[in-house]
């Protein structure tokens, strides 16, 4: 384990933070077994916390064509284009854990043309890079390519918004220096 801080920025203590927030930290706690960084360093602005999880939760967590893996996989590699240190590790480990597959999250880190996953997921994660790096070329051409491959247009937009959202997300964890936990790295290799 490190000593370095995980953050540059204030981190409050769990004991200062407002109920809701220390409740849903302790929730994540008990059921990982540790406390997230991202959970900490964003509390330093509680009600910019409670937008950012709202978000967060409305994008990663719903039912729908794309699976839970598959926007995990849109969040590695979105934030390996990003150079996010804090997004690729952690986003990482719950790849691993959602696919079921302990070298997933490796392949679509380094290379997800490489990867070993579908031309569908490689069409969405295509998309997903053009938003990230280049939003403003999106045109007809791209919505064709992902409808052949069976996403409709409500699948259209959440790839767009998990693609924005984490570029926001990078760009924080990138300045604050957000440090990623070190149980991230072993998560969901075993």
């Amino acid at each position: 384990m490190t000593d370095k801080p995980i953050s540059r920025f204030p981190v409050p203590a769990l004991k200062d933070l407002p109920e809701d927030i220390a409740a849903r930290i302790t929730t994540v706690q008990e059921k990982s077994g540790f406390i997230p960084n991202v959970f900490l360093v964003l509390a330093h602005r509680p009600d910019e916390f409670r937008a950012f999880m709202a978000y967060h939760d409305a994008l990663m967590d719903k039912p729908g064509n794309i699976t839970k893996a598959e926007r995990e996989m849109i969040v590695v590699a979105t934030s390996t284009a990003n150079q996010c240190q804090y997004c690729v590790i952690a986003h990482g480990a719950i790849l691993r854990v959602r696919a079921k597959n302990p070298l997933i999250a490796d392949q679509v880190a380094i290379n997800y043309r490489k990867a070993d996953i579908t031309p569908r997921q490689k069409a969405m994660i295509d998309f997903a890079m053009k938003v990230s790096a280049a939003a403003y070329e999106v045109g007809d051409a791209d919505f064709d390519v992902l409808k052949s491959h069976g996403f409709d247009e409500e699948d259209i937009w959440d790839i767009t918004a998990i693609s924005a959202f984490f570029g926001m997300s990078n760009r924080l964890a990138n300045v604050t220096s957000m440090r990623p936990n070190d149980e991230f790295y072993t998560l969901g290799r075993g």
